[in-house]
């Protein structure tokens, strides 16, 4: 994530380097060069939080914690993350969704290089498992009306050419929608998170999708109602989630949330959904670690 200028230029020099150090692993020197930074602009809400990464990440997690709790003061709308951060230390209660600036500053400094970054180097499989399993419920289906919430730059709509008639796409990035745009991916297209999308929309959907979203969202109890108020009568929703290896809802120290099966069976009941078809898979990579999780396809409850 970018950061505004300190207002001093050696502060965000040291800032810079120290970015490029923490992006090559060296998190000594990349804290070393954030506290430098802050001794030159005292309070620099960047440099707090890169700092206490840093130091997080060298164990040092005792200097951390002052640092991320300066860091949670100011940021107020939630920009850094900071919330998250606290509450994946152990140190503040796990919010139940991330702050709505944290992911839109994520995935629109992410936009320039999301499909390649995804596919090429993380092994990114979301969009090609969904689209699998729902040929798998419904072998050869085509759907009149689908919703892709979190659409990013398009890469569901991608898998299910042709078998969507109509497709519209929203992500809470202006930078990825402006990506989807330009792709073509979609016949409608909006910056709006999923719920807001939903809620708003006077159509019915033969096809809701979210790949590797719900990660970004936390508890699902509101989500799924909306989506069970916009579901035609025989339509699938069809996601991704991160399994939680113990617990129902479970914040990673990558900040993404994670799902046990029983949560998400129990939140879609009392949607009024079902789980017509659940498969375990590998989701994607993250340094070479294989991201376990689960790929489901509901509809309305019988």
């Amino acid at each position: 994530m970018h950061a505004a200028s300190s207002g001093d230029l050696l502060a965000d020099r040291r800032y810079e380097y120290a970015r490029a150090y923490s992006d090559a692993g060296d998190h000594e020197a990349a804290a070393d060069l954030y506290l430098q930074a802050l001794e030159l602009v005292p309070g620099w809400l960047p440099a707090l939080v890169g700092a206490a990464d840093s130091l997080t990440a060298t164990g040092r997690r005792s200097d951390a914690e002052p640092l991320l709790r300066e860091a949670a003061a100011r940021d107020v709308d939630g920009l850094f993350g900071t919330s998250l951060k606290l509450a994946a230390l152990g140190l503040a209660e796990m919010p139940i969704a991330p702050p709505e600036a944290y992911v839109r500053g994520l995935f629109d400094d992410y936009a320039d290089r999301f499909e390649t970054a995804l596919v090429d180097d993380l092994g990114y499989r979301a969009p090609w498992l969904i689209a699998d399993l729902i040929e798998e419920v419904q072998p050869g289906a085509r759907f009149q009306r689908g919703a892709d919430l979190g659409c990013g730059t398009g890469l569901m709509a991608e898998v299910l050419k042709g078998r969507v008639g109509h497709f519209s796409g929203c992500d809470l990035s202006p930078e990825m929608v402006a990506r989807a745009e330009a792709e073509k991916r979609y016949q409608a297209l909006a910056v709006a998170d999923a719920c807001g999308f939903l809620s708003t929309s006077q159509d019915s959907y033969d096809l809701v999708t979210a790949a590797d979203v719900l990660v970004y969202v936390g508890a699902l109890d509101v989500l799924f109602g909306v989506v069970a108020d916009r579901l035609a009568p025989d339509g699938l929703l069809g996601f991704t989630v991160e399994e939680a290896d113990d617990g129902d809802l479970v914040l990673r120290d990558s900040l993404r949330y994670a799902h046990g099966e029983a949560y998400v069976r129990r939140v879609l009941a009392e949607a009024g959904l079902t789980v017509v078809a659940l498969r375990r898979d590998t989701l994607r990579f993250d340094h070479g670690a294989p991201i376990r999780g689960l790929v489901v396809v509901a509809r309305h409850a019988p």
